[in-house]
């Protein structure tokens, strides 16, 4: 019995398909073989033997290429929308209460909320009315500086 080479082709992109998600997330290097090789089935059926090789070997190649770094960058970069107390990093606030770390006092309003504010800088003392930036969440506490 001869097994058609689609079919052959067919199986090794299933086996790299599995090894992929075998891998776990982030990997994304067997996946541009099991792409070639499913290419590769494809262009057997039409063309046969020797060109569904070259078809496997330029398709792996390209993705590898080309696909490969998008999807890596993708999937190791942060998220992109900050959430909670780590979106407030960066906002501008206004000074509610007189900002002294040495005497433990200190309010400010970030966003409409009344936080709880040390400065920045140990020794700065921040008075009412001023706006500042908001460098660091600490707990219940902005951190901020002018």
């Amino acid at each position: 019995m001869v097994v058609a080479g689609w079919l052959i082709w067919l199986i090794v992109a299933c086996g790299f398909g599995a090894g992929e998600l075998l891998a776990g997330a982030g990997s994304f290097f067997l996946a541009p073989f099991a792409i070639g090789a499913a290419l590769a089935a494809a262009a057997s059926t039409v063309v046969g033997g020797t060109a569904s090789g070259v078809v496997f070997i330029l398709a792996t190649v390209l993705t590898l290429m080309s696909v490969r770094p998008l999807v890596h960058h993708r999937l190791n970069s942060g998220p992109e929308l900050r959430t909670g107390a780590a979106a407030l990093v960066g906002r501008q606030a206004l000074v509610t209460e007189r900002i002294a770390n040495h005497e433990g006092v200190g309010r400010v309003r970030i966003d409409g909320e009344v936080w709880s504010a040390r400065a920045f800088d140990e020794d700065t003392v921040i008075e009412p009315g001023t706006s500042v930036q908001v460098v660091e969440i600490k707990g219940a506490t902005a951190l901020v500086m002018e």
